[in-house]
């Protein structure tokens, strides 16, 4: 707060520091009128976008000659969904709230218990009271649990098969025979097979977009290659067909 005795006695001084203060409180309405302009802005938008998921849920739920794919109707909601999130994040920015005032949100979805937990600690640097120097104890805590996630992790499994020999009679070669494949000769294991038909089977993902990501990680796989092993997976897994 401004005090009496913090104004400069010479008069020239004191027009400079009126018109400082008069440049710093424009400056601040200025910078509130663009926030609230932004604030207004993202409303109207957000309040575009729900009209929009409203619409696309009437033709979900409507009559059959109106309702839309279902394909169709996902992929126009999850577009709307990502611009609505846009445009909350920009109101937010818009309008800043303490910690205090902010409205408590919890997950949009419980985390399962049998996912891995990775604590992290954020505590105080200082553990002296700041009014009166005493030792600090604790007294209870916050927790935030957040949703994380570890990419695709390739990995290369090295099988070393030792070959014996005898020396009394030198003619004797001793191996452990090599596991079976489905792909003799390939170098797909069983689990990177069953990872290639549930993305392709379960998550619709085409074999040359999976060859895409392939790629991004400097491993050259053509299209053929998966359609090859997806083909012969699909020839052993006959009898799970037929039964």
């Amino acid at each position: 707060m401004l005090m009496e005795a913090d104004l400069p006695e010479d008069i020239e001084a004191l027009r400079a520091f009126a018109l400082e203060q008069v440049r710093m409180l424009t400056a601040e309405r200025a910078a509130a009128a663009e926030l609230a302009l932004a604030k207004g802005e993202a409303d109207a938008e957000i309040e575009r976008l729900q009209s929009i998921i409203d619409a696309f849920m009437r033709h979900r739920f409507g009559a059959r000659s109106e309702q839309l794919d279902p394909d169709q109707l996902q992929l126009g909601l999850e577009d709307v969904e990502t611009a609505l999130g846009q445009a909350r994040a920009a109101r937010e920015a818009a309008s800043p709230q303490s910690k205090s005032d902010r409205q408590r949100k919890t997950n949009r979805g419980s985390l399962p218990a049998h996912l891995e937990r990775i604590e992290q600690v954020v505590d105080v640097e200082d553990k002296a009271c700041p009014c009166c120097g005493g030792a600090l104890h604790q007294i209870g805590e916050d927790v935030a649990e957040r949703l994380d996630v570890v990419p695709t992790t390739f990995r290369v499994l090295v099988t070393r098969r030792p070959r014996y020999g005898c020396r009394s009679c030198e003619s004797a070669v001793v191996q452990a025979p090599a596991p079976a494949r489905i792909v003799e000769g390939g170098i797909p294991t069983e689990a990177l097979i069953a990872q290639v038909l549930v993305a392709k089977y379960a998550d619709h993902l085409p074999l040359y977009r999976q060859a895409q990501i392939y790629a991004r990680q400097g491993i050259q796989l053509d299209r053929s290659t998966l359609a090859d092993w997806v083909g012969r997976a699909a020839w052993y897994l006959r009898p799970l067909r037929d039964h």
